[in-house]
């Protein structure tokens, strides 16, 4: 068996990385990477997928001789049926990934990536296994759709290369399972990636791409079609910016309101009101106030922002945006205070809460110097 402790040190020291910078980039204490790499902690499996993204090895579960208690408990239940994987094991896979998609608005980044990697080291794992052809697609499925949720919270963590192998992942699983939905939210999730990088114009054209392929009436259709307005909203293209709302609006409407609204690959009606305020304050529109502050009085009723916490900051940076335009600089800055005090603001949003920042500073506002300590806190917590 390969010495893991070994393997991963070697590789560390050729490419010249440390083991607390190790630690850092991928969200693990630091003492609990040096036992494990001392042979005195079992890695877990979500450890050893981190360590092959982070180092590009390709260690396996077994080499790490991990337990974990959840798995342990699938394995033995998949071993006593009749089938290598068997459906039970499936729907337990299914289930967690929708919980993990039903906890991606309010769960902190880095913990549900760890959740992410324990699940995508099972399917990998009985992805070897003996199976019914039905049996492979779905795991191909739920591996692409896992696969998919790690690009985005990589993505939200400003983690680059590991969200394009994520991604590029996603896509060959849904093109071998034959599942057109995770490969257009594959080319939507690249988009909202560029679009944070400011290539307005290869955001449009991924956006488009993904509303070829994803099916006229799923989630992924709606969210493809909003983030194309929000990148011509970025480029000042004010008409096509218009129609893309109202065909956002058109299709949420049509498709009613999700038994798991919380579920980040299930659109909710709702969520069309939030599109809507940032791709206005992006165009700069001040139309966009009304639907900024309905979002905020739908999602935090007296100040409980405990279900929906990144879309009330969002919806915060918006109104702050409108409110500049229309020279309300103490409410403006008031409304940025909450959303960067409210810690809720992921890396990949940084830069829209910079933008209330800088604009604040080149009006020479008294709040400037708070508004900025508060800001360089956000980095700093993240960092």
């Amino acid at each position: 068996m390969v010495d893991f402790g070994s393997e991963v040190r070697s590789a560390l020291k050729a490419q010249g990385k440390s083991l607390r910078g190790a630690a850092k980039e991928l969200h693990y204490d630091v003492a609990y990477l040096s036992r494990v790499l001392n042979g005195k902690q079992a890695p877990s499996a979500e450890l050893t997928v981190a360590l092959n993204e982070y180092l590009g090895l390709s260690l396996s579960v077994e080499d790490s001789g991990s337990h974990d208690d959840e798995m342990d408990a699938w394995e033995l239940a998949r071993r006593v049926q009749a089938s290598d994987v068997g459906n039970a094991t499936l729907e337990r896979l299914e289930r967690a990934f929708d919980g993990l998609a039903m906890a991606y608005p309010k769960a902190d980044p880095a913990e549900l990536l760890r959740h992410v990697r324990k699940h995508s080291a099972y399917v990998v794992k009985l992805l070897d296994s003996k199976k019914t052809l039905s049996e492979h697609r779905r795991l191909l499925v739920v591996g692409g759709w896992l696969s998919l949720l790690g690009a985005t919270v990589h993505i939200d963590l400003m983690q680059d290369d590991a969200a394009t192998a994520r991604l590029e992942t996603a896509a060959t699983l849904a093109r071998e399972a034959g599942h057109p939905e995770i490969e257009a939210w594959c080319f939507e999730t690249e988009a909202w990636r560029v679009l944070t990088d400011g290539d307005y114009v290869q955001a449009v054209d991924l956006s488009r791409a993904a509303q070829e392929i994803a099916p006229a009436t799923s989630s992924a259709m709606i969210q493809a079609t909003a983030q194309e307005g929000r990148a011509n909203a970025r480029l000042g293209e004010s008409t096509e910016t218009y129609s893309a709302i109202e065909r956002v609006q058109a299709l949420s409407a049509a498709i009613g309101s999700p038994d798991t609204p919380e579920h980040h690959y299930r659109y909710d009606p709702a969520k069309a009101l939030s599109y809507t305020a940032t791709t206005l304050a992006w165009l700069g529109d001040v139309a966009a106030e009304p639907y900024a502050r309905e979002v905020i009085k739908r999602l935090s009723p007296s100040d409980d922002v405990t279900k929906w916490p990144r879309r009330v900051a969002s919806a915060n940076i918006d109104l702050a945006l409108v409110l500049l335009k229309e020279d309300r600089l103490d409410e403006a800055c008031d409304s940025a205070q909450k959303a960067i005090l409210s810690g809720r603001v992921v890396p990949s949003n940084h830069w829209r809460a910079l933008e209330v920042v800088k604009a604040v500073e080149a009006r020479q506002l008294p709040e400037s110097a708070d508004l900025r300590e508060a800001y360089q806190g956000l980095k700093a917590i993240e960092s």
